[in-house]
């Protein structure tokens, strides 16, 4: 039965849980989002080793609301790729007051995309869509992104740029999120992404897309020239 430190503002605290139990076992409150672990933002989902020390993350904290809104930029991305099917992906980061994630779309977003994405997103939140972390080899991610070619570029970054340089990479390892159905936990979108995100899209309790800007792919204007879409989610 593993031991873990509970770290809060009431000082710290001891916790036996049984085998194979996760920090979403340890922290009930639907007010914590993710967990710091060992002084890593880790998803609740991950399971809990013995000798952890751990801290519970809000959601209306300055690091919970990063979480809040980097996965909000998800449900955009999936919201555009199911409207707009042969959009192609950039990069989708929290910002300090929000969100945006790059698109490559087949034609430029118009006010009236917008408000389908939005009612889109809005069914998404509702669907309540589980997020899974799933570890992938380099040629396991090339395949499964074969059509996304900005992505299949950052999968070269993995261990060669700065943690907070790239959301979608960074550390040791690749990984996937996927959006799963609540139910059947059937995947219902998958993005490259290292994380951590909230457990699922019903707990993104208000969000709002605020406008669409020109930006180049990583910055570069030697690079091809992307839609971006701003948000907000608090």
């Amino acid at each position: 039965m593993p031991s873990v430190t509970v770290v809060s503002g009431d000082g710290q605290a001891t916790e036996s849980l049984p085998e194979g139990a996760t920090f979403a076992d340890l922290f009930t409150d639907k007010a914590v989002v993710v967990a710091r672990v060992n002084g890593e933002l880790k998803d609740l989902a991950t399971q809990v080793e013995p000798g952890d020390v751990v801290e519970p993350v809000l959601i209306d904290s300055d690091e919970g609301r990063a979480v809040l809104r980097h996965s909000t930029a998800h449900v955009l991305a999936q919201a555009v790729q199911d409207l707009f099917p042969g959009t192609k992906l950039g990069i989708g980061p929290f910002i300090k007051d929000g969100f945006y994630y790059d698109f490559d779309p087949e034609q430029p977003f118009t006010p009236e995309d917008l408000a389908a994405i939005t009612k889109r997103m809005q069914q998404i939140v509702k669907e309540g869509q589980l997020f899974s972390r799933r570890v992938v080899s380099e040629a396991e991610a090339r395949e499964e992104l074969a059509g996304e070619p900005f992505k299949c570029e950052l999968i070269g970054l993995k261990g060669g740029t700065p943690a907070d340089d790239v959301m979608e990479v960074g550390g040791n390892e690749l990984t996937i999120y996927d959006n799963l159905h609540q139910r059947t936990k059937e995947r219902e979108w998958s993005d490259l992404c290292r994380g951590p995100h909230i457990p699922n899209t019903r707990l993104i309790p208000t969000f709002k897309l605020m406008r669409t800007a020109a930006a180049y792919w990583r910055g570069s204007e030697k690079n091809p020239s992307l839609q971006r879409i701003y948000g907000t989610a608090w």
